[in-house]
């Protein structure tokens, strides 16, 4: 038989003391709602943390409603990417045009550099202190002016 509770009367909720479930009796009330309580085995008085109900675990998915994963396509190396542009860049470009590459130096969009030790390559970005540029082996970002 189930009697409304009220206060005085012994309910089973979570302490926060003890972390658990366990005895506790009604101390106050607002309306019908229980509000505090006070734990039966530490006797610390607390809000009332009704006892929450496990969730059914939600029914299998038919194979109707699966999708089908596409397959993975390769991601492309980066290196073979920057090799095929800088082949690509370079097809026009006479190489005896090429700039020395210097640190103090001031550089252009598109301008060809000839680096001492990466080689040849394609100013692709000016930054106020520093230029990316395309060589065959990939990008580097080097100073200048």
């Amino acid at each position: 038989m189930n009697r409304k509770p009220s206060a005085g009367s012994i309910v089973e909720t979570r302490c926060t003391r003890c972390r658990t479930i366990m005895n506790h009796t009604i101390v106050a009330m607002i309306g019908e709602q229980i509000a505090r309580v006070e734990c039966n085995t530490c006797h610390s008085v607390h809000n009332y943390h009704p006892i929450k109900v496990a969730k059914e675990p939600a029914a299998p998915k038919t194979a109707t409603t699966k999708r089908v994963a596409a397959p993975r396509k390769p991601k492309a190396d980066p290196a073979a990417v920057a090799a095929a542009e800088w082949e690509a860049l370079l097809a026009g470009v006479d190489p005896d045009q090429a700039i020395p590459y210097e640190m103090t130096g001031k550089y252009r969009l598109k301008a060809l550099l000839r680096h001492p030790q990466f080689g040849l390559g394609i100013v692709q970005l000016v930054l106020p202190d520093k230029i990316d540029v395309l060589f065959q082996m990939g990008k580097k970002r080097l100073r200048c002016g």
